[in-house]
């Protein structure tokens, strides 16, 4: 579990054949083998590491839901440590987990903060809600504006300068995770937890969340 509040920009050392591996310090001070460590926002388990350098085995699956495919050796990527019950919750709740990616669609000065607008598929936009949090590249951030295309959020200059969003430009991926807390909600709204009827082993089974249930239940 993560906070989207980034620790440090590492770089890419060599990544391919399964593996990735990353130049560091922060992140690195207190490492053990098997530790989780967010990449762009993916989270990660430590294979290998020493004072500068950790290595991570990479899955398929994570290849082909993230933006992994874009690194190359010396690309900046994001990097968190796994959340400890002694740290502040300065984000979000992070859980590591890319539900896609996206294109940066336009960036435009307001005052002193830049309108970062990213455009996305519509299943990743259906959890994104306006003033609601997004982990983009594994940086908590909030929403400003969605549409049926793509969505806004609004940085300031401390984001840009301490993450690989200073290098980005449009047209660049970013992951995206949605909050962990809305998928749980709106799977249950679609009525993906049933229950059958009573005393019927078989059959069709009904919604066992419905708008009557919340009513009678006081929400």
């Amino acid at each position: 579990m993560f906070t989207g509040i980034i620790e440090e920009v590492g770089t890419v050392q060599r990544i391919g054949g399964g593996s990735l591996a990353i130049a560091a310090e922060t992140v690195l001070t207190d490492a053990h083998l098997g530790d989780s460590i967010a990449v762009n926002g993916i989270c990660l388990t430590v294979t290998s590491f020493d004072r500068h350098h950790f290595t991570a085995d990479v899955m398929p699956e994570t290849v082909r839901r993230t933006s992994l495919a874009e690194l190359r050796k010396g690309s900046p990527v994001n990097l968190e440590r796994a959340l400890s019950l002694s740290s502040r919750l300065g984000g979000h709740i992070v859980s590591g987990h890319i539900d896609g990616t996206g294109s940066i669609r336009s960036l435009e000065k307001e005052g002193n903060a830049l309108l970062l607008k990213v455009a996305a598929e519509p299943a990743v936009l259906r959890g994104i809600v306006e003033k609601g949090s997004v982990a983009l590249d594994g940086i908590s951030l909030t929403v400003a504006a969605v549409t049926e295309e793509d969505f806004t959020v609004s940085l300031i200059p401390h984001t840009r300068e301490v993450t690989n969003l200073r290098d980005k430009k449009t047209g660049s991926i970013l992951n995206i995770e949605t909050d962990v807390i809305g998928k749980y909600v709106e799977k249950m709204m679609q009525g993906a937890y049933t229950e059958k009827p009573a005393g019927q082993s078989a059959g069709k089974a009904k919604p066992a969340l419905t708008r009557a249930f919340l009513l009678e239940n006081g929400f």
